[in-house]
């Protein structure tokens, strides 16, 4: 970076324990951002999880039928066979359309659904509810600070529920601040995807010549990816210019 007279501004990685303490010493003083899209992966997957106990919540509700079907003088045994036949149909609507509680933006259509899917079931709402301030998160029209305070809210509200408690406790994870970093530089970028996807670029390159690299093979590599980033706005710019061109 010294010989490209660039400068480091920040780091984004993902989750993972082993960058924080190398890169404090090596990059002193560097923010650190944490990939919002694992932090956000994370955060769905405790959601969804939340869903599915509320589905076997649900199951439990039931009510105990007898074997066969029920006679047709016994109001009360129809009644109960009305009943969990709702209650099931409702747990098959919640497993079939369970996307719906973590997809970041939901149509007019799909948020009718949503309410009709949890009407009599608060819990769900209340995911539902929590999802969408979790994005507000990570908002770009915002700040850190104003993101910081809002997470602090949402885990005291969280905190009243205990049943909740131990399926999100992401969301008392000390590394989530990092995630949030982004927001005071626009320039920063609140993922670690490009990276990732270069990563994954060369491993593919080189996978049946993986037992052979040297240190001199990564770095030239390495060097040409640079390069072929630095060139990747003039080749945009060429190829607009020709199909102008040719469209005369």
């Amino acid at each position: 970076m010294q010989a490209r007279d660039l400068t480091l501004r920040g780091i984004t990685t993902d989750g993972s324990p082993r960058y924080p303490e190398p890169l404090a010493e090596v990059f002193r003083g560097v923010p650190h951002q944490r990939c919002q899209v694992h932090v956000i992966k994370e955060l769905t997957k405790g959601v969804l999880k939340a869903v599915a106990n509320a589905r076997a919540s649900l199951a439990q509700s039931k009510p105990k039928l007898k074997r066969g079907r029920p006679s047709s003088k016994a109001k009360e045994a129809r009644r109960r066979a009305r009943k969990s036949k709702a209650i099931q149909q409702k747990i098959s609507e919640v497993f079939q359309d369970r996307y719906l509680f973590v997809r970041r933006q939901l149509k007019v259509s799909e948020r009718k659904r949503l309410m009709q899917m949890t009407r009599g079931v608060p819990q769900l709402r209340k995911l539902r509810e929590l999802m969408e301030q979790v994005y507000a998160l990570f908002d770009r029209r915002g700040r850190t600070q104003t993101a910081l305070d809002k997470l602090s809210k949402l885990r005291r509200r969280l905190s009243r529920f205990k049943h909740l408690g131990e399926t999100l406790k992401k969301l008392f994870a000390p590394t989530l601040e990092k995630a949030l970093t982004f927001l005071d530089d626009k320039w920063r970028p609140s993922t670690s995807h490009a990276v990732e996807r270069g990563n994954r670029r060369y491993r593919k390159r080189q996978k049946s010549l993986y037992s052979v690299r040297t240190q001199e093979q990564i770095k030239a590599r390495i060097a040409l990816d640079m390069w072929r980033e630095a060139q990747g706005e003039g080749r945009d710019q060429t190829l607009q210019a020709f199909h102008e061109a040719r469209a005369g």
